[in-house]
């Protein structure tokens, strides 16, 4: 039976606050769970399994039927007795409040968290596959019950068509589609097999949209790491790029952080031109994949294809013209002696730069295609490194199990979550009746809050402060986040409120403060918040982007929501501790609704970044007065 293991560690791994939030699957063979917890579980599957196209999305049956049994919470007696109409009052809504918040803290885990799914991309559970397979990991790192499930997963996840969207929700794409087909098959699964004729119905889909070299860069790139696609029809990504000074626009140190720690592993990759063991297997997939013979195929052509399913952002003349350039006489000049020791001092660098930053995020990198990238990189350079041993470690991080399968998740969003849960909980009229919901929640904020500064000369490193700040997921990862702080705050500040008997003991001042330097330190001249860290590079730099699949990430952006969480927090702080910083927080408040007002649609609304978030309603002069 499968197990929900949380905060737990194991070998290899290292953690500041004994690892409050990791969340791991682990299958106990000596325990096959009762047979309720057997035919409850296959009834889950086979109920998303049926409704898959209609509901694209798993609830975490699993993993929230084991929680309410550690809980010693029945979810039977969540189902309402009948289905007559009840009278809508004060005292109906109240019952119905308690009900729900029963049923929800019945699945906190007892380091205080909501454990669940995060899901993202439907190809990274494939990228990390390849990886493994190609660091001959695979078996070793992933059971069989493991392996049956990421298939299970992949195979719901097919759309009817046969091919794999880039999201749950998307129509097929050539990314995907043979990033899944390849898994699969590095999975065990035959060209012939799956339910319902899967395979074959994803082998046409491919073929029918030109095969994979009409697959996009990032694409490409993973292929070609595998053996089966060419590095020469990979449009350059120069590695030379990190030898420039910090002060150059296009040094990737200075891109938006996700796409600057997936750009400089790609790059590395790219200079090494680095191919896995050429298997039996993948000479087989280079048959299966593509519609021309391997050894005829244009390569030089292909770079510039992509499948019109997948490009979302496609290339501009000036991009052409660019690789046209980097490909022809750029790669071949660098190739060059005495040129091509730059190469060499460049792959160094970066190697140097990837090990820096798996060690201040104990392995767990930014997300998981970063993490992905960067294990392949380490493996490159040492394949029987303790660093490896510690990318594989992590690996069990990113694994999430639900009714649908076994998916790598781009990551996991646990102090997010937990901060607003307990702002939620705190706005009802019933907090008090549930104070070891929020003592548990509580403890887990104080306990997942970053307490030092990334490591060393870490501004040469291209990383902002981070002591004081929240991350998305985990402590361990280290990666402060703009509006996670500031939720994250506002949750302590409004706990701070209530009895310490029945909420905890409130944090540390000095640790309030801490996280208000960091909300300080990551406002723009503009104004705004973006996610991670200050804008470093300007927005012209949006045009040289190369991935065809994604639009705005090559600039650290500012958005609505990262500035009003942010105002929000320091509002709330200013309230109890009038005195600090306080002509430093008034202009910053300030500075910020202005930002916001000026991003104000001519209808009163504004535009979101990734999510509907809560409207925003700043009365400036109450706030900043």
């Amino acid at each position: 039976m499968w197990k929900l293991k949380i905060a737990e560690g194991g070998p290899w791994l290292t953690s500041g606050n004994n690892h409050v939030g990791r969340e791991t699957w682990d299958f106990d063979q000596n325990d096959a769970g009762s047979s309720e917890e057997r035919d409850a579980l296959d009834a889950a599957r086979a109920e998303f399994q049926k409704n898959r196209f209609r509901t694209r999305h798993s609830s975490d049956v699993l993993a929230r039927m084991q929680l309410a049994k550690k809980n010693n919470f029945s979810l039977d007696q969540q189902k309402p007795n009948d289905e007559a109409t009840v009278d809508i009052n004060v005292a109906t809504v109240s019952e119905a409040l308690r009900r729900a918040l029963g049923y929800f803290s019945a699945i906190q885990a007892h380091d205080g968290h909501w454990p669940g799914d995060f899901p993202g991309p439907l190809f990274t559970t494939a990228t990390m596959i390849i990886v493994l397979y190609v660091t001959e990991s695979l078996g070793t790192t992933l059971s069989s019950e493991h392996r049956k499930e990421i298939c299970r997963y992949l195979y719901n996840r097919q759309n009817i068509d046969g091919g794999w969207g880039l999201h749950a929700e998307g129509e097929s794409s050539m990314l995907s589609s043979a990033l899944n087909y390849t898994a699969l098959r590095l999975l065990g699964e035959g060209a012939d097999d799956g339910p319902d004729m899967s395979m074959p119905k994803a082998w046409k889909w491919i073929h029918d949209h030109g095969g994979a070299t009409m697959i996009p860069i990032l694409g490409k790139l993973w292929l070609s790491v595998l053996g089966v696609f060419d590095w020469s029809g990979v449009n350059p990504m120069p590695p030379e790029l990190f030898l420039l000074p910090s002060f150059v626009p296009i040094q990737p140190g200075r891109l938006w952080s996700h796409f600057r720690m997936a750009f400089i592993p790609m790059s590395y990759l790219y200079g090494k031109k680095f191919v896995g063991p050429i298997t039996k297997l993948v000479l087989s997939l280079r048959e299966e994949l593509h519609i021309h013979p391997y050894k005829k195929i244009n390569w030089k052509q292909a770079r510039k294809l992509c499948a019109k399913e997948d490009a979302y952002h496609p290339h501009t003349w000036l991009q052409e013209c660019l690789s046209d350039c980097l490909y022809s006489f750029g790669e071949p000049f660098l190739a060059c002696w005495p040129v091509s020791h730059m190469r060499r001092r460049a792959l160094q660098q970066i190697a140097d730069f990837l090990k820096y930053e798996d060690d201040i995020s104990r392995y767990i990198c930014i997300g998981a295609a970063q993490k992905a990238l960067s294990m392949l990189c380490c493996w490159s350079e040492d394949p029987n490194s303790d660093a490896f041993k510690r990318h594989l470690a992590r690996v069990a991080d990113f694994l999430w199990l639900g009714e649908d399968g076994m998916k790598v998740r781009v990551c996991a969003g646990q102090s997010w979550d937990v901060a607003f849960a307990v702002q939620a909980i705190l706005a009802s009229n019933v907090a008090e009746e549930f104070g070891t919901t929020l003592r548990k929640a509580h403890h887990f904020i104080k306990a997942s809050q970053i307490v030092d500064n990334p490591s060393g000369d870490f501004s040469r490193k291209y990383r902002h402060i981070s002591k004081g700040g929240w991350a998305f997921q985990v402590a361990d990862q280290g990666w402060q986040v703009s509006d996670c702080t500031a939720e994250a705050l506002k949750a302590l500040l409004l706990l701070s409120e209530f009895p310490s008997d029945i909420v905890g003991d409130q944090m540390e001042t000095s640790r309030f403060h801490d996280a208000v330097n960091v909300l300080l330190s990551l406002q723009n001249p503009n104004g705004g918040y973006g996610t991670w860290e200050l804008a470093r590079t300007y927005p012209w730099m949006e045009n040289l982007n190369m991935t065809e699949i994604y639009a705005d990430i090559m600039v650290e952006h500012q958005y609505v929501e990262c500035t009003s969480s942010v105002i929000q927090a320091l509002a709330l702080f200013r309230q109890k501790y009038p005195v600090h910083r306080e002509d430093e927080i008034e202009q910053c408040i300030r500075r910020a609704t202005e930002f916001i007002e000026k991003l104000q649609n001519e209808d009163g609304s504004w535009s979101v970044y990734c999510r509907q978030f809560y409207s925003v309603h700043i009365n400036k002069e109450k706030v900043c007065c």
